[in-house]
């Protein structure tokens, strides 16, 4: 055999024998490793456990411990508690007690005063008997001695008191009213007499006729027209009546309308000056008048407005304050009487200190109803107040509109404002003028309410019904009743009577005594 096979050989057994030894011893030594680790192993975990177990010993005394000192610590607060409530329970007994001992008394205290007070009755009731007695006999001995009985004397007293709060009640109203008198006139005529100074509207007194002059008097002819054409045209187109008389270069135009007579005056103005005169050509200039006029309104209100300073008045009634312009009462300008209002309403209104702007406003607009009373129906007042409402204007306003003749209470001091403004320009010398008629009415009117009263013997309205003088009975009034009667009468007149500026009522009392030496 080649040795290189046999070699071959050789190792092949040999590794045949050696790696089976190899395996063998290496297993050996991985088992004997693995049994050194096992071991050490369950030493290191019986070590574990047992120090488990040593601290799971301590944690169990400790547990215990604690348990058993958390224990004696509620049992000591349960028991201090206990006592606690023990020492509070016996304070409410002892409180308790006091108080059952308090009430004890006090109903022993109580019982002894109910016997008393049985007690005191009893013997008041016995005295109020005595008393009764007594007084009856009092009663029937004063009867006796009077002569009257007891009605009589209580109707005596009664009367002798009536006389003396009587005269206290007139002492008392003379002396308030004396006082009061005093100063408000005071007052009143500083305040009256810085507004009329600082205002002087002009009045201006319009007539029922307008004059227009003619260049000369052919023009009479034309303006008549053939068969009379002309003027009945003018007339129809106009509501104004026009008088052709004798008058030398004149025509005059009749008319109540005020501004159907300015209608017609501007009318006749420019036909003159156009001198075509005829039916056609007069419709169209009564057309331009009437625009004309109606500017001229607007422009009135505007001014007035302006002139007394008072803006965001609604533009139907500062129309309706230019038509004022041809209005009149008593022969005193509406209008210039409405800003003459307004001027006064707010001098009076700085002097007490209230709103000036609304006083004048409330001025301006308070006789706004006369610009439509020969319109429609109702009095210009509610006239008045039915525009202001339908146009906005505040509760003051309509308040001023509709008191300031005393128709109703004013509510504010601004309406009291108007009402004496009102009157201050009514009542100024020159401002109105007024009809015989009037006065005579007014005369008997006085008269009669001072008549009306009981106690007067003659009354005489003199000054043109700005005084009256009443000529009472001595025997039926006394003096004492004179000051009542005075006020009585003036309140009467007051409510009854409708009056520029104010009416002195003077109560005499006279008695004479004649006899003759023979």
């Amino acid at each position: 055999m080649p040795m290189p096979i046999v070699i071959t050989i050789a190792v092949l057994v040999t590794l045949c024998i050696v790696a089976p030894i190899t395996w063998f011893s290496a297993i050996a030594y991985r088992k004997k490793v693995y049994e050194n680790k096992v071991g050490r192993a369950e030493e290191k975990s019986r070590e574990i456990i047992d120090d488990a177990l040593k601290v799971a010993e301590t944690k169990k005394r400790e547990a215990l411990l604690e348990a058993k000192e958390e224990s004696i610590k509620a049992k000591n607060d349960f028991d201090k508690e206990v006592k606690e409530r023990r020492a509070e329970l016996q304070r409410y007994e002892r409180r308790v007690l006091s108080k059952e001992e308090n009430l004890d008394k006090k109903s022993e205290a109580l019982e002894k005063r109910e016997a008393g007070l049985t007690a005191r009755e009893e013997i008041l009731a016995k005295q109020r008997k005595e008393a009764e007695m007594l007084l009856d006999k009092e009663k029937q001995e004063l009867e006796r001695i009077s002569g009257l009985t007891s009605e009589q004397a209580k109707e005596y007293l009664l009367k002798t008191v009536e006389e003396e709060v009587k005269h206290d009640t007139a002492k008392l109203v003379k002396e308030l009213e004396s006082r009061a008198k005093e100063e408000a006139n005071k007052k009143a005529k500083e305040y009256v007499v810085s507004a009329i100074q600082k205002c002087a509207a002009d009045h201006v007194s319009e007539s029922t006729i307008s004059v227009v002059q003619l260049p000369n008097d052919e023009m009479k002819g034309r303006i008549i027209g053939r068969e009379g054409r002309n003027i009945r045209t003018l007339e129809t187109l106009t509501g104004v009546d026009l008088i052709i008389d004798d008058t030398p270069e004149a025509v005059v135009l009749s008319g109540f309308d005020p501004i159907r007579r300015e209608v017609a005056r501007i009318t006749l103005e420019k036909l003159i000056l156009d001198g075509r005169i005829h039916p056609a050509r007069i419709e169209e200039m009564v057309e331009k008048a009437q625009r004309e006029v109606e500017t001229i309104i607007r422009e009135e209100g505007e001014a007035a407005t302006l002139e007394v300073g008072i803006h965001g008045i609604h533009p139907e009634l500062v129309r309706l304050l230019g038509k004022m312009k041809y209005r009149t009462s008593y022969g005193q300008n509406a209008l210039k009487h409405s800003i003459e209002v307004a001027h006064l309403s707010g001098l009076l209104a700085g002097e007490i200190g209230v709103d000036v702007r609304m006083a004048k406003r409330a001025g301006l607009l308070h006789d706004i109803g006369k610009a439509v009373d020969h319109e429609m129906e109702g009095s210009h007042i509610q006239l008045g107040v039915d525009l202001c409402r339908k146009y906005k204007e505040s509760a003051i306003v309509i308040n001023a509109v509709e008191s300031h003749h005393g128709d109703v209470e004013p509510q504010s001091l601004i309406a009291c404002i108007v009402q004496a403004a009102d009157t201050i320009s009514a009542a100024r010398p020159g401002a109105r003028r007024e009809t015989l008629e009037t006065y005579t009415n007014r005369l008997k009117q006085l008269e009669d309410i001072t008549n009306s009263f009981k106690g007067v013997d003659k009354s005489f309205a003199i000054q043109a019904g700005r005084e009256i003088r009443i000529m009472v009975v001595p025997e039926q009034v006394s003096d004492d009743d004179m000051i009542l009667l005075a006020r009585n009468i003036s309140k009467q007149i007051e409510s009854e009577l409708e009056y520029p500026g104010q009416i002195k009522v003077n109560v005499i009392r006279e008695s004479r005594v004649t006899d003759y030496a023979k």
